[in-house]
């Protein structure tokens, strides 16, 4: 069984280098408290899950994971992700679900020799000219999603765009990605406060302008007050409205009807058809009393991948290069379907339209409505240079 979350490491042992201890330790980061709490922990939950569905084991060893709290803020994560790597000798460290966080974090593992395997934040900084042989995304290159909305609004015909997002990494990355692909003219560009959770007076400026439709970026609590205000505001039904990493199970419970119709594009939901996923959502749900979200299901993905990569190279963590060239070459089964690592360790994978609507016991939920875009990569790795790194 996997050991307890975040207890104290005991022994000589633990202080031995990965390659020859008797165990895995893999160091975990996430937003555990504050404002962006509620998605750090589906990241543990999910990574949790999926280290239990390979029972128990990373690669076939016992496995202790090392969790730290970086309260979404930069200096934490950073401070965290040193400790791990100097004073714990972790060679492998995940999560942390924001880009700010991940990119002051990111170095000190890497420089330390060690693996860093994203499951949630993917900031372009890393994708393009600052990718890194031992720096692996899992979920999702930031832009990607919006590039794919912006697909999907040129297909509805969309000639005028409102945009709105927080102003940090991630939010400029999802406006510079639909930017990228939409055809149309966007009427005006806003980014809010990160962490702003009252929106009155950017709606109040909504409604003066004319426009066809209005796309947002606003995860987790930002995204459940935006979208009540909005619908309070009565101008969820005048405007169309598109998001993405908006409206799934960590803020749709809290937005409730306001949600419904809502549209996005994702590369993954608790609604897609195929075996693998519904197992993960059925033991999900057992588990946690509660429908996953998207970075549990990219937590538990990359637990599975982590073991998946050490099984293949005996069980161990020999080298950082070791472990990069077999999360490359491994034969490994992703919950989303089509997935694979791209030249500059971003995801190949498929991408959905969803709507949400409610299911068969009245939760609101992610239905697939149609696939926009198959095998799509990401925009920056033209300017990654690892491409004849681990072919």
């Amino acid at each position: 069984m996997l050991k307890s979350l975040g207890a104290a490491i005991l022994g000589l042992a633990l202080a031995q280098p990965m390659a020859q201890a008797q165990e895995i330790k893999v160091g975990f980061i996430a937003s555990l408290s504050g404002s962006q709490a509620t998605l750090g922990r589906d990241l543990l939950d999910g990574f949790q899950l999926g280290v239990e569905s390979v029972g128990g084991k990373l690669g076939g060893l016992p496995t202790e994971v090392l969790v730290r709290d970086d309260q979404g803020k930069p200096d934490a994560g950073a401070q965290a992700a040193q400790k791990l790597v100097e004073r714990d000798r972790v060679s492998i460290v995940t999560g942390i679900n924001l880009s700010n966080v991940l990119l002051a974090a990111v170095p000190r593992v890497l420089d330390a020799d060690g693996i860093y395997l994203s499951i949630n934040a993917g900031p372009s900084e890393l994708a393009g000219k600052g990718c890194n042989s031992h720096f692996f995304s899992v979920a999702h290159q930031n832009d990607t999603v919006p590039e794919t909305m912006g697909i999907h609004l040129n297909d509805l015909g969309i000639k005028n765009l409102y945009v709105m997002a927080p102003n940090f990494a991630a939010g400029k990355d999802m406006i510079a990605g639909l930017k990228r692909t939409f055809k149309g003219n966007i009427v005006a560009e806003i980014y809010t406060q990160f962490g702003q959770l009252d929106y009155s007076a950017e709606l109040a400026k909504l409604r003066s302008v004319e426009t066809d439709a209005l796309f947002v970026f606003y995860p987790g609590g930002m995204g459940v007050n935006f979208f009540k205000q909005l619908d309070q505001a009565g101008l969820k039904g005048k405007i169309p409205v598109y998001t993405v990493f908006s409206t799934d199970q960590d803020t749709l419970p809290g937005i409730g009807d306001a949600a419904l119709g809502l549209e996005s594009t994702a590369y993954w939901s608790e609604n897609l058809d195929n075996p693998l996923n519904k197992q993960f959502v059925q033991d999900f749900e057992k588990t946690y009393k509660r429908i996953p979200s998207p970075r549990a299901a990219m937590g538990y993905d990359g637990a599975r991948l982590i073991d998946a990569a050490l099984k293949q190279n005996g069980g161990q963590f020999k080298s950082a290069d070791d472990f990069a060239k077999a999360l490359h070459s491994v034969d490994f089964k992703s919950i989303r379907g089509n997935f694979k690592f791209d030249s500059n360790n971003f995801p190949i994978q498929d991408y959905y339209l969803l709507k949400v609507e409610k299911d068969d016991q009245g939760r609101l939920v992610n239905k697939v409505i149609k696939t926009i875009a198959t095998d799509y990569a990401d925009s920056y790795v033209g300017q990654c240079k690892l491409s004849k790194a681990k072919s």
